[in-house]
């Protein structure tokens, strides 16, 4: 797994190639700070790297990969479980750090939108960009089910101030919605990979919450 010194390099690198006019290095450690926030228990720096694993392994599928790497720094950047505007206050912190190291205006407007497409993960079809990074982003669901009971445990804990039952239907309407997208995943290479490891692992989830309801 990445280290944090790792994931600051990556992030230097990845702001010098799109233009950077300044030292990204303590907008990174900024980032970093978020992502490691006491209240985090999925929405970690080992989420962030397994998101920019998978988009770097998609990256072939993408239009603009870079955009879809800076995108992913900042898609859970802003997180607190006890709101629901996450994604919007973590898009708007992309534009305004993005600007201020200069990055150029279409650019920062691409990373906003694709920040803004995780709160439904339904990019419209031809979106490559949105692809990749929704696909990263949900690659999780398709794991072991080992490594799936890890991520939906360590999403509980996020909400341990929300009571049981309230907690199930909540999270039953999260796993509904995603077995009624159209696809779990667009790009090729993703939908081979997770698609029936993510269908099973969300279907036995749900089975488990109606069974305690």
């Amino acid at each position: 797994m990445p280290t944090d010194d790792d994931l600051l390099t990556a992030w230097t690198a990845l702001l010098h190639r799109c233009g950077a006019a300044d030292d990204p290095g303590p907008y990174g450690r900024e980032l970093l700070r978020r992502w490691s926030e006491p209240q985090r228990r999925y929405h970690t720096p080992e989420h962030l790297s397994a998101v920019l694993r998978h988009v770097d392994d998609l990256a072939g599928h993408a239009s603009d990969p870079d955009a879809v790497r800076l995108a992913a720094w900042f898609h859970d950047a802003v997180y607190r479980p006890d709101r629901t505007e996450n994604e919007e206050r973590s898009a708007a912190l992309a534009v305004r750090a993005l600007t201020a190291a200069g990055l150029p205006a279409a650019r920062v407007a691409e990373v906003e939108r694709l920040v803004l497409l995780t709160v439904g993960h339904d990019p419209a079809p031809g979106d490559r960009d949105g692809e990749v990074l929704c696909d990263a982003d949900l690659a999780v669901l398709g794991g072991t089910p080992e490594a799936y009971a890890a991520y939906a445990a360590a999403v509980r804990e996020e909400y341990g101030f929300v009571p049981e039952p309230d907690f199930r239907a909540g999270r039953a309407a999260v796993l509904r919605g995603l077995l009624a997208l159209p696809a779990l995943y667009r790009t090729p290479a993703a939908h081979e990979r997770f698609t029936d490891a993510a269908r099973a692992n969300l279907t036995a989830e749900l089975r488990r919450l109606e069974d305690q309801a």
